[in-house]
C-alpha cells in the first residue's frame, strides 16, 4: 500500500497524550548469513526495549498488543524483497497502518509516543511533488507516474497514421498531399498530448513533468504546449518510444528530479536568507520559525537534515515554545519538554501543506540555526503597515491588532 498525502495526513492528524501511538520503520539490510535472522532479532530488541520504557513510565500495558503484534510479524518482514516498511498503530484509538516505501530509510526503528514519528517520511517525501514522465514520439504518448521509486505507466496514447497509396500520382501531386495529410495528422497528435498534460496539470494528477523524446518530436510538442506547462517541465531526455525499458525510464526521472530538488533547494535557501537579511519575507532562527509557523505566515520550512533541539510543547493547546518554561504562555497549562522539536512540528506542517525541504550541508544556513523559512506575508509587516496609516488610532486599539491576526491566522 502507497503512501498518498492524504494518508499522511491522516498521521499527522492523530495524537494520543497517553503516549501509545506507535511508530515502526523497517529497513532491510544485507543478510549476513542464509538464516536471515538478524532483523528478527533487532526487531526484537527494539520491542523489548519500548516495553521497558513504557513500564518505567508505570504505563507497561499501553503498547504491548501492538509491540507483540510487530515482533509476530518480523519474520515476514524480508518477504517484502526489496521493499522497506512502516507501521503506525495506537490500540487506544484501534488504529493500524501499514505502508511499502522505497528501501531509502536511515535504518530500522520503533518510537511510542504521544505522536507518530514522521521525519523518516518526511525526509523521503518533502520535495518529491505528483511527478509524470511523458515519453513522445510523431504516433505515440506514453505517461508514468514515477513516485518514491516505483514507475507506474497510467496512459498509453496511440495515434495511427495514415498508409501511403501506392501511387505519387500526376507530377507527385498525390505525393505531396499525402505527406501533408501525415504531418497535419503528427501535428494534431502533438496537440491532443499538449491537451491532456494540460487537464491533468488542471485536476492536479500531476504536478510537475519530465520529458522523454527525440529532438525532432521535442520541437513539434513544445509549441504546443501551454504556458504554465511549460513551467511545470523539470527536464528532459532522450528516449526512443518503441525501444527504453522501463528501468531506463525510472533512472532518467529520478537523475533529473534529483538536479532539480537540489537547484531549488539552493535557491529557496539563498532567497530566504536574502529575506530575512532585509526583514522581508523570510525568518530563520526557531523561535522566529516557531512564531511564523503559529502566525499562519510559512510558505516553505527549511530544516538541517541534522537540525535537532530542545523546546517544550503545551499539553492542552499544542503550544510550542523555545524558550523551556514550565507553563504555557498562551493558555496557563502545563507544558512538556520536547526532545527534537524538528520532529514536534511536523504535523502542523503537514496539516497545513506547507512545503518542507531539508538542507545538507550548507555553511551559511548552518550559521543561522539550520532552521528558516520563507513567507506568504510578515504580519508584523501588516500591523505596522496598518498603524503608520492610522496615526490617530489610541494605544488600545492598536495594541489589539497582533492578537487579531493571531486568532485570523489559527482558523
Amino acid at each position: 500500500m502507497t503512501l498518498t498525502r492524504e494518508q499522511i495526513r491522516e498521521l499527522a492528524e492523530l495524537r494520543d497524550n497517553q503516549s501509545s501511538a506507535l511508530t515502526f520503520y523497517f529497513q532491510p539490510a544485507t543478510p549476513r548469513n542464509k538464516a536471515h535472522k538478524e532483523d528478527t532479532i533487532l526487531i526484537k530488541d527494539l520491542a523489548r526495549e519500548a516495553q521497558r520504557n513504557l513500564e518505567s513510565q508505570g504505563k507497561k500495558d499501553l503498547a504491548r498488543a501492538d509491540l507483540e503484534r510487530i515482533v509476530r510479524m518480523s519474520s515476514d518482514f524480508r518477504s517484502n524483497g526489496t521493499h522497506a516498511k512502516a507501521i503506525f498503530a495506537c490500540s487506544a484509538k484501534s488504529f493500524w497502518r501499514e505502508y511499502e516505501l522505497p528501501a531509502h530509510l536511515p535504518g530500522t526503528a520503533l518510537f511510542v509516543d504521544r505522536r507518530f514519528h514522521l521525519k523518516p517520511l518526511a525526509h523521503m517525501l518533502g520535495a518529491f511533488p505528483r511527478l509524470g514522465v511523458v515519453l513522445v514520439d510523431r504516433h505515440r504518448a506514453r505517461v508514468f507516474d514515477l513516485r518514491l521509486g516505483e514507475l507506474t505507466e497510467r496512459e498509453d496514447l496511440f495515434h495511427p497514421l495514415p498508409r501511403r497509396g501506392r501511387s505519387d500520382g500526376f507530377a507527385g501531386y498525390d505525393a505531396g498531399h499525402a505527406q501533408r495529410h501525415v504531418e497535419d495528422e503528427a501535428r494534431h497528435h502533438f496537440k491532443n498530448v499538449a491537451e491532456t498534460l494540460k487537464e491533468w496539470l488542471d485536476k492536479g494528477m500531476i504536478e510537475k513533468w519530465i520529458l522523454g523524446c527525440l529532438d525532432v518530436h521535442r520541437s513539434l510538442l513544445e509549441p504546443q504546449l501551454h504556458p504554465y506547462v511549460s513551467r511545470a517541465l523539470l527536464g528532459r531526455f532522450t528516449a526512443d518510444v518503441g525501444h527504453i525499458s522501463n528501468e531506463e525510464i525510472r533512472s532518467q526521472g529520478e537523475r533529473i528530479l534529483a538536479e532539480w530538488q537540489n537547484r531549488r533547494r539552493h535557491e529557496l535557501v539563498n532567497q530566504t536568507l536574502e529575506q530575512a537579511r532585509s526583514n522581508a519575507r523570510g525568518v530563520t532562527g526557531l523561535r522566529r520559525v516557531l512564531r511564523s509557523l503559529e502566525m499562519g505566515e510559512v510558505q516553505t520550512l527549511l530544516i538541517g537534515e541534522h537540525f535537532q533541539a530542545h523546546a517544550v510543547e503545551c499539553s492542552s493547546c499544542g503550544h510550542l515554545d523555545a524558550h523551556l518554561v514550565s507553563h504555557c504562555p498562551v493558555c496557563g497549562k502545563a507544558t512538556h519538554e520536547v526532545v527534537d522539536v524538528g520532529e514536534a512540528i511536523l504535523p502542523g506542517v503537514i496539516r497545513r501543506d506547507i512545503e518542507l525541504l531539508y538542507v545538507r550541508d550548507d555553511p551559511e544556513f548552518d550559521k543561522v540555526g539550520n532552521i528558516g523559512a520563507l513567507l506568504r506575508f510578515r504580519s508584523d509587516s501588516s500591523v505596522q503597515s496598518i498603524e503608520s496609516s492610522s496615526g490617530s488610532q489610541s494605544v488600545q486599539e492598536r495594541s489589539a491588532y497582533p492578537g487579531q491576526l493571531r486568532r485570523f491566522a489559527s482558523r
